[in-house]
């Protein structure tokens, strides 16, 4: 009934954001017929209209060219390369004849659509090929297709890893690191020609036991019960993916955002106030960000509390005890990857030491395929997106890729 009731609410929304966006277009064609300048505060009260409500398509990634480090200008070409019914692989390419490194960046499933990462992206292709994982909103999914869980979230990096072929490299950002090592220690077993010759983990809870945050305290201040009766409900009917059971991003969102509310506030009153003042560049950043922040995408029940149990309460990995298709996970097998892993300083999401647990954890790497990097003064979104991303984290990343090829 949560969900029905939200859909209900987010359809009234929606016409209620079309008639700021109609004011808003209206007022300043009609100011311009009549040759005055638009009333500012008029349009700057459109806008937060226009932004309050949330979205379930995925934005667009709009890179279409990239600076690259010696001030020469390539486009880029969008494609997807491979499609599950769960998941599109996305190839971004420079438009030039250079036979750059392949990484594949793997997006998180939090709520949020693999846009969340177009900076990263956009940073990676100065010296790469960049593939990234573009979940799909699972409530657009069928059920006929099956249930997405833990497994298939590692099975698809294995399939993805396969598919670009010997020789590449893979790259996780906060939740998707669980996965990534284990995909990794899967096909290491196996012998796989195709296991990554690089693993940058970064900002991701290998070991959530180390410097707890909210959100891993959160995940053990209720019974694994409470949130399969609490946070789980069914898809609506009007969509394609009716009665599958799901964790709706609309509730994802509200528990990130009443994490910190007054940072929020302020930068919707930043938004306002930008806007009069005339500093459009900083207002644009602040539209920008929660344009792509209120886009969410709802859970497969199953992946989430699967994660919810195995990687915030059990630890299983860091333990020992994960499977992947009922086999234990060997870490050990690990050998062939140079490790990067990646931390943020203030990162309130996941603690400082909890990805670089999996340097202890890769026991068979010796120390010289092993490196990390701890970043002063960047939280969580700042590991991988921004001026310290692309200034001190990235070359740090690309060096180690470097060394490698």
């Amino acid at each position: 009934m949560l969900y029905k009731s939200y859909q209900g609410y987010a359809n009234w929304i929606e016409s209620v954001q079309r008639i700021g966006d109609a004011t808003q277009s209206a007022h300043t064609q009609w100011m311009q017929l009549i040759g005055l300048t638009p009333l500012p505060h008029l349009d700057a009260q459109c806008e937060q209209i226009k932004l309050m409500g949330l979205t379930h398509t995925r934005p667009a990634f709009n890179i279409h060219e990239v600076v690259c480090s010696k001030g020469v200008t390539y486009g880029v070409e969008e494609t997807t390369v491979f499609s599950t019914p769960f998941c599109g692989l996305l190839r971004f390419k420079r438009l030039d004849k250079a036979v750059l490194p392949k990484v594949l960046l793997v997006a998180p499933m939090s709520g949020h659509f693999a846009t969340l990462l177009a900076g990263t992206v956009k940073t990676l292709l100065k010296d790469h090929e960049v593939y990234l994982t573009d979940w799909k909103n699972i409530r657009n999914v069928s059920s006929s297709e099956g249930r997405f869980d833990l497994d298939a979230y590692t099975g698809h990096i294995i399939e993805f890893m396969q598919f670009l072929g010997p020789g590449a490299h893979l790259m996780g950002v906060c939740q998707p690191t669980v996965s990534c090592l284990a995909a990794t220690a899967v096909m290491a077993e196996r012998k796989d020609p195709c296991q990554p010759v690089s693993l940058t983990l970064m900002a991701g809870p290998v070991d959530a036991r180390i410097n707890p945050t909210a959100v891993n305290k959160l995940a053990n201040d209720k019974p694994f019960d409470w949130f399969e009766q609490k946070l789980i409900d069914t898809v609506p009917p009007e969509f394609a993916g009716a009665g599958r059971r799901v964790y709706p991003g609309f509730m994802q969102l509200i528990a990130f955002m009443s994490m910190n509310p007054d940072r929020h506030r302020e930068s919707f009153k930043n938004l306002y106030t930008n806007r009069l003042d005339g500093e459009h560049q900083k207002a644009n950043a602040i539209r920008d960000f929660y344009e792509e922040y209120f886009a969410i995408m709802d859970l497969s029940a199953d992946f989430y509390l699967e994660t919810i149990k195995h990687v915030f309460q059990e630890y299983a990995l860091a333990k020992g005890t994960l499977t992947y298709q009922g086999q234990k996970i060997n870490l050990k097998a690990i050998k062939r990857p140079f490790l990067l892993t990646v931390e943020g300083e203030r990162d309130d999401i996941c603690g400082i030491g909890q990805t670089l647990a999996a340097q202890d954890l890769c026991s068979g790497l010796p120390a010289y395929k092993k490196s990390h990097h701890l970043q002063a003064g960047v939280g969580h979104y700042g590991v991988f997106n921004g001026k310290r991303w692309e200034a001190q984290i990235y070359p740090v990343v690309r060096n180690m890729i470097q060394s490698v090829n």
